[in-house]
């Protein structure tokens, strides 16, 4: 394994490739982090530099593919030209329960089409019939959203008026999102924005209707888990064996009405804190609901984590956290003897978005596995100190890192595999190098929980010990 000295000369030899004031501005992002100190030392939430590769999403494809796109029972309009709705049309795998086109819309693509004239004229009296034409054609829709893009940002489109007018007309809620694509430097903002509106147009909606509500002592929501392969669906299965009654899930398979009575839980729990943590503090801070950040990814995280949540609770939700743990303990030993002596040793790069760059680093090591190096797409400078406490002496740190940058890395240090999105996939699996698809699972899942792990370690084993990879070589091995 590299060392620190050693990871810091590579930083500087990829460095050396760019014009000396790009170097100048990249440095500061990289970085190799030092056992005890409390933070990874890199810059974060900046805008990319001109004229390079990044992974980078915009503020539309945080708001209207990760925060309100998978919420299911509503429709959510991509307000602009045709492509960006194409784009985004059930890219992420959110699994929902329900009839499409009836009581749910996840995987349908509704878009207001924008042409030049609407560039022109404005697209809000477009805006508004569309809203007229889907009540008319799905009556049973639960609200709807309109997710602006670009143009409409461009133009001084009013959709806040259209929303109100419609919202009155039609009895339903109807949230604008102000998440144009050039707004920010990534898909944060477009996260921040989402639960912004969540603040300004759905909870004093909740608190006019004032809806019934039966209260338990053990209410909790699933907050920033989007159920990719069916992980939401892991999560809520142990937190309701453990004795709690999760009354929402936001967003994955979450309705809008769950949404609405979230304030009225006992405790938030929030799994993508970077995406939610914005109205986890909002709802602490108006009605009193603390949040708590957990980590279901491995055998370990997901017991440490069972255990601090029942800690918010009485003896009677402690002393289930403790028998779950222990009717999961056979089947954890059982994959780990069966996958571990496959993987033990093995090492690992990944770079993703929101909390797996840290959350899933104990998966790999449950297994045996070490993390050579991580970074984010979009974080900011609170997950890299919370990303301390997941990673080792000498790992090597990369925020927002270059196409090129990440293959220079993979090719000095030569993990035995590389986890990251799908833009990266057929780079590294090219260069016959063991690829995990982390955004979305590469078409499989769920990760979450006791049984997410099972499909976890088999797939990491399905990736490395592929009898495939005898035919090809990478690289450095000729």
């Amino acid at each position: 394994m590299a060392t620190v000295e050693e990871n810091k000369k590579l930083i500087k030899d990829v460095l050396a490739t760019y014009p000396e004031k790009t170097a100048k501005k990249r440095e500061k992002h990289l970085n190799v982090y030092e056992e005890g100190k409390d933070d990874c030392g890199v810059k974060s939430n900046k805008q990319s530099l001109p004229g390079v590769m990044t992974t980078r999403g915009c503020a539309y494809a945080g708001s209207k593919g990760v925060v309100w796109g998978p919420i299911k029972d509503m429709i959510h309009i991509s307000h602009g030209p045709v492509g960006c709705g194409y784009y985004s049309w059930s890219g992420r795998r959110n699994y929902y329960i329900g009839t499409t086109g009836v009581d749910t819309f996840g995987t349908m693509n509704f878009t207001s089409d924008f042409q030049e004239r609407d560039i022109v004229f404005g697209g809000d009296k477009k805006l508004n019939k569309i809203i007229d034409e889907i009540e008319e054609l799905f009556p049973l829709n639960g609200g709807v959203s309109v997710q602006s893009e670009c143009p409409v940002g461009l133009i001084g489109d009013d959709i806040e008026s259209v929303a109100r007018v419609k919202s009155k007309e039609i009895g339903k809620s109807v949230v604008p999102v102000r998440c144009e694509g050039f707004r920010g430097v990534s898909q944060s903002l477009g996260h921040h924005i989402a639960n912004d509106m969540i603040r300004d147009w759905v909870f004093p909606t909740a608190e006019k209707e004032n809806a019934p509500f039966e209260s338990s002592p053990y209410d909790v929501a699933i907050i920033g888990d989007y159920n990719i392969g069916g992980d939401a669906w892991s999560s809520r299965i142990l937190l309701e064996e453990i004795g709690l009654r999760v009354v929402a899930q936001w967003s994955g398979d979450g309705t809008f009405t769950e949404m609405k009575a979230t304030p009225n839980v006992k405790l938030n729990l929030i799994h993508c804190y970077r995406s939610m943590n914005y109205i986890s503090r909002h709802m602490e801070e108006k009605y009193g609901i603390p949040w708590l950040e957990y980590n279901f990814f491995g055998p370990t995280k997901i017991a440490e984590s069972l255990r601090t949540i029942a800690e918010r609770f009485d003896e009677t939700i402690q002393a289930k956290a403790e028998e779950v743990i222990k009717k999961y303990q056979k089947q954890c030993d059982d994959i780990l003897a069966k996958y571990r002596p496959r993987l033990e040793g093995k090492t690992v790069m990944m770079m993703v978005g929101g909390l797996r760059p840290r959350h899933v680093v104990p998966a790999f090591q449950d297994l045996g596995m070490k993390m050579i190096g991580t970074g984010y797409e979009f974080a900011h400078g609170d997950d890299y100190k919370r990303t301390t406490k997941y990673v080792d002496d000498a790992t090597l740190i990369y925020d927002d890192a270059t196409a090129y940058e990440f293959e220079e890395f993979v090719k000095e240090l030569k993990p035995d595999l590389v986890a990251s999105g799908v833009k990266e996939k057929y780079v590294f699996q090219k260069m016959a190098l063991p690829f995990r698809q982390m955004h979305s699972w590469d078409y499989s899942g769920p990760y979450h929980g006791y049984d997410g792990f099972a499909i976890f370690a088999r797939d990491m084993d399905l990736a490395l010990n592929s009898p495939t990879w005898g035919l090809v070589g990478t690289p450095w091995n000729k």
